[in-house]
């Protein structure tokens, strides 16, 4: 039988297949193959011990210069002892507590490559247990047939020679199926696929092994942006009601009474949204845009325009106290246009209506008789809405705010509920790459809103070293001067803390699930040493004994008080009535008061870029400018670093683009997005030159499934989709 990239290993490669099964999860010729090198090693001008530092792990190449075994004290066996020496003439000790195995190979004169960390004994250095391979025929092996070595990433009991000549001994046999058509693989100036493996494994210089990964990276582009192509060609092919607004409607009296101009942006977007809506197919279009860009008025535009076509539309809210700024804010807005059968109500008007998880059994059943029945045009609720007995009359329109917040489970079940599929807009306040937004967002058309609102105030943000008395007296005097001049402050903490624990020993106790982005930045940074996370409580209680605040009115906001309570703090703190708000980051997204012109972070370095961006966003929504101290005790100079960044600038793309850059892209096929896991292997989106071929992929794919929309003339890019994607993600996928 043919040996193709699903057959199994061992068959071909013999007792070392179950070595690589067990340590790397490496079943078929496939997954070998695509078990790529991490770094390469030219011996002629690296491995020198001078590259590193005790404590690193070093890889070295070396000559042993001399050999000798012992026995051991006190214990059975002996222990083998030698000299390496580099290229540079510098020496380094090796040893092996178990010389079997070891003696006859470690003899004085062999040369190779020795991996391992980088110790001291005594004033000596030394390398304990390395992982090693040996050259047999001179400098470099035949099985090297360039001057660069691969270096694997480890895999117990084998080298990384044997795993060259494992690479070698499957690419000759296996039989590869190119799933990119050679048209494309010309205009796209790629390898073939078998070149591209040849390069990747066995490369005789840089080029070589860039060329091949750059081949690799397009197929992982192709197959993300084929899949999204389908979904695109899908949506296409469903049927749903034209919604379009009409003269003399809801959407033309909000106009009419708005008290301020839109924007460019608002309106181009809003052009956009109405000619999607008047399609016979749905609606997905990702709104993004600023912090205080105005999402929310062209949101509002988009449902009477549904409203106006006989249909009704249903905002999603991540949390009720956002649910609640929003029923409040939109009511306002609409005024006697939201008033349907009130006293003062407009002859055409509609209603708006809450529906949350907190309200009682009798609030929640007239609620939910009024959606079904029809009077209400606009619900606005949090996951309450898509509960199975909540009923629409005709539902047209789904807006979905910071969508991600949920998951694609609860987005379409809301979906479902709809006699033919809804539009759905989906917005969020975090700007996204634009790498990023093609490839999770990519079956989706995208606006955004980059200009601020006409009278939108600037942010001053600051980096405050919080193990420094005087910077941190200085904070609190600062937010008394704001409240002094008629203005309210937020004091931000990153958990909830126990009232009744002030020691804080266990930082856990987040409100509700701990932040997306909290695990620390620059690849398993940690603090310095451990130290106590500022919760809640204790923060509202050092702060009611700070001697600069004293007399000023300090209370308390987060997600574990009841909705009844979170509601009246936040009623209070709107109305003017608490000073200081000490709160959690239920405040992140959608609360918004003018009059909160000052934010004080604590441990700033235990939030992530977006969502600082997100927090300082609550201030300066005023006619005052807004300042955002950020506070933290690290001295870690990468943390130091972002945090800056942070304070440096207010675009929100510019941090959206560095974030990326720290973090990993996260799961992009599937639901999570926080970044903890990449489905993709080689792409990595903060790249340039992943970009162009990202564009490329895209092109290609679009041409490719306009055409054969099941991949029938291109069997193995079917299967490449197949494979990559879990039930789990292509369920996602089919139904996001």
């Amino acid at each position: 039988m043919p040996i193709t990239r699903s057959s199994s290993l061992k068959p071909v490669v013999g007792k070392v297949a179950t070595k690589l099964e067990k340590a790397r999860g490496l079943r078929t010729v496939g997954d070998l193959l695509d078990f790529l090198p991490r770094r390469y090693l030219d011996a002629s001008k690296s491995g020198r011990l001078s590259d590193f530092h005790p404590g690193q792990d070093a890889v070295l190449v070396a000559t042993i210069v001399s050999a000798q075994t012992r026995p051991m004290r006190g214990r059975k066996g002996r222990m083998l002892t030698a000299v390496l020496q580099d290229a540079d003439g510098q020496q380094a000790s090796l040893v092996f507590f178990s010389a079997w195995g070891h003696e006859e190979r470690l003899v004085s004169g062999a040369h190779g490559v020795f991996r391992g960390k980088m110790q001291t004994y005594g004033r000596t250095l030394q390398l304990a247990h390395p992982e090693y391979t040996l050259f047999t025929g001179g400098e470099t092996d035949p099985v090297y047939r360039g001057g660069l070595i691969p270096l694997y990433p480890s895999v117990k009991g084998v080298t990384d020679m044997q795993l060259t000549q494992t690479m070698r001994l499957v690419l000759e046999q296996v039989e590869l199926d190119d799933p990119v058509p050679q048209d494309i693989r010309q205009d796209r100036k790629l390898l073939d696929l078998r070149a591209a493996y040849e390069h990747v494994h066995f490369p005789q210089q840089d080029a070589d092994w860039g060329r091949g990964k750059r081949r690799l990276r397009y197929d992982e582009a192709l197959v993300v942006q084929t899949v999204l192509a389908q979904r695109r060609a899908q949506a296409r092919q469903e049927e749903a009601t034209p919604r379009t607004a009409v003269s003399g409607g809801l959407l033309e009296a909000f106009d009419a009474r708005l008290p301020f101009e839109l924007t460019d942006g608002q309106r181009q977007v809003g052009e956009q949204i109405a000619h999607d809506m008047a399609q016979g197919h749905p609606m997905h279009r990702l709104l993004q845009g600023e912090v205080g860009s105005g999402k929310t008025i062209v949101a509002l535009r988009a449902m009477l325009a549904a409203i106006d076509a006989g249909a009704q539309a249903a905002l999603l809210a991540p949390t009720e106290v956002l649910a609640q700024q929003h029923e409040r804010s939109i009511s306002a807005m609409l005024g006697e246009l939201g008033q349907a059968g009130m006293l003062g109500g407009a002859d055409n008007a509609t209603r708006v209506a809450l529906l949350t998880g907190s309200m009682t059994k009798s609030q929640r059943e007239k609620v939910l008789l009024d959606i079904a029945t029809g009077p209400v045009g606009i619900v606005i609720g949090t996951h309450a809405l898509i509960q199975e007995h909540v009923m629409f009359a005709d539902l047209g329109l789904v807006v979905v705010d910071e969508q991600h917040r949920f998951g694609v489970e609860q987005r379409d079940a809301l979906r479902a509920k709809a006699v033919r599929p809804p539009h759905v807009l989906v917005m969020t306040a975090t700007p996204i790459p634009r790498t990023v937004a093609m490839t999770v967002f990519g079956d989706m058309d995208t606006s955004v809103l980059s200009e601020l609102p006409r009278g939108r105030q600037p942010i001053a943000s600051h980096v405050v070293p919080g193990n420094r008395e005087s910077w941190m007296a200085r904070t609190w005097q600062r937010v008394a001067e704001e409240v002094r001049a008629g203005h309210q402050a937020y004091v931000v903490c990153p958990r909830i803390g126990d009232p009744m624990d002030a020691s804080l020993e266990v930082p856990g106790d987040f409100d509700g699930e701990p932040p997306p982005d909290f695990e620390p930045y620059g690849g398993g940074e940690e603090p310095e040493t451990p130290r106590e996370l500022i919760g809640v409580h204790q923060q509202l209680e050092r702060l009611r004994e700070e001697p600069a605040l004293h007399g000023l009115r300090v209370e308390m906001l987060h997600g574990r008080i009841s909705a009844e309570d979170k509601d009246a703090v936040m009623q209070a703190f709107g109305a003017g009535d608490i000073d200081v708000l000490v709160s959690t980051t239920v405040i992140e997204v959608g609360v918004d008061v003018p009059n909160a012109t000052a934010m004080v972070v604590m441990d700033a370095d235990r939030f992530g870029i977006s969502q600082l961006h997100q927090l300082r966003g609550r201030v300066g929504r005023g006619a005052a400018a807004g300042l955002c101290l950020l506070v933290t005790e690290t001295e870690n100079p990468d943390t130091v670093e972002r945090l800056e960044a942070v304070a440096a600038t207010a675009d929100g793309f510019r941090l959206a683009d560095l974030d990326l850059s720290l973090r990993r892209e996260g799961d992009v096929l599937g639901a999570s997005q926080s970044g903890t896991r990449s489905q993709l292997r080689l792409l990595r989106l903060s790249h340039p030159s992943d970009v162009e071929l990202i564009d490329f992929a895209r092109h290609d794919a679009t041409a490719i499934v306009d055409t054969d929309p099941s991949l029938t003339a291109y069997p193995r890019l079917a299967e490449l989709v197949a494979d990559r994607l879990s039930d789990e993600q292509a369920a996602f996928l089919e139904r996001g």
